[in-house]
């Protein structure tokens, strides 16, 4: 699977099939959701509540795609399934293994739906999931009410308000992504919902240029005035201070890699524009990913869900996924 988005970022040097363990995994869930018996599914009451919902409430307006719920089912299998489960384990260690390589601080897992599929939808069951287990079973370290939606862009970042469950639109209610007697469990979900940029660590001390070197030249040392990791992570996200087990959804996770360096005969082919554009784009993703780790190191994340419906590419191929989209 080699993908070429004309800028040369992606190579075949840089070729990685994961078609084959997506495709199992697959069936595996396939299997496991065909199974009658609630009791038999190695989930919890409420997330076995959860999926019936999902899977057999009349819904009033348009019921979620069986690609969202595939996309969640996925991710549900991961947390609670496959621990207990031989085969199971196995992709467990398939994604750890390569998450040490690509993401050596952080857990990633990418669900890839098809372009207009609605990752917000599947965002907002994942939050459900989490935060109905995490508020009624409050000892269990598999389940969390903090959330960190990052997005690449303002647009976007307006857009996603229907994940706060107080927001009008949201779709906890108006969408019946959740059962009635749920919803109250919903409220108590922490949520900040911010774009990658926020990321940048920012001066707090404004001063010209002269008066820097004003400074400068009576101490003697080069002035630090930009603010420290955790005083960027308290400004982003006050409301997830205390709280452990921080989820991440990245949101259009293409934006989102380690740099991959360009060797010689790269750098070659990029030519003024293609090449700003190509260093900006690395810039980016570098800021993006430096904030996870930043966030991990000083918070600590369980794991980041990448979602993206992007046909074309991820731009880190070393990134583990599981693609969830029929058609694909």
């Amino acid at each position: 699977m080699v993908f070429d988005e004309g800028a040369g970022v992606s190579t075949e040097r840089q070729e990685y099939d994961p078609t084959p363990v997506i495709n199992e995994l697959r069936h595996r869930v396939d299997q496991w959701r065909g199974i009658d018996n609630a009791n038999a599914w190695g989930v919890t009451p409420e997330t076995a509540r959860l999926l019936q919902h999902w899977r057999h409430h009349e819904f009033t307006g348009v019921r979620p795609f069986f690609c969202q719920i595939e996309a969640v089912e996925t991710a549900i299998w991961l947390a609670e399934v496959a621990p207990n489960d031989k085969q199971g384990k196995r992709f467990l260690e398939h994604l750890a293994n390569a998450n040490n390589d690509a993401n050596p601080e952080l857990m990633r897992l990418a669900l890839k739906l098809a372009t207009g599929a609605g990752k917000t939808t599947v965002m907002a069951m994942l939050i459900a999931w989490q935060t109905v287990n995490a508020v009624r079973r409050p000892q269990s370290k598999r389940f969390t009410r903090g959330f960190l939606v990052i997005t690449p862009g303002i647009t976007i970042k307006d857009r996603l308000r229907v994940l706060q469950p107080n927001d009008p639109d949201s779709y906890y209610a108006n969408r019946e992504l959740v059962p009635g007697d749920m919803l109250i469990d919903v409220n108590r979900a922490k949520i900040v919902i911010t774009n990658f940029h926020a990321f940048k660590r920012r001066e707090y001390v404004e001063l010209s240029k002269g008066g820097r070197a004003l400074l400068q030249g009576r101490v003697g040392d080069s002035l630090d005035t930009l603010e420290t990791e955790g005083q960027m992570i308290q400004r982003v996200m006050p409301q997830l201070m205390g709280l452990k087990n921080i989820l991440v959804l990245n949101d259009e996770a293409h934006h989102c890699y380690r740099e991959k360096p360009l060797d010689e005969e790269e750098k070659e082919k990029l030519k003024g524009d293609e090449r700003r554009e190509a260093e900006q784009n690395n810039e980016a993703a570098r800021l993006w990913i430096s904030g996870l780790e930043a966030v991990n190191r000083n918070l600590g994340l369980e794991r980041v869900i990448d979602l993206s419906a992007l046909p074309s590419f991820f731009v880190d191929q070393d990134m583990p996924r599981a693609r969830s989209s029929r058609g694909q």
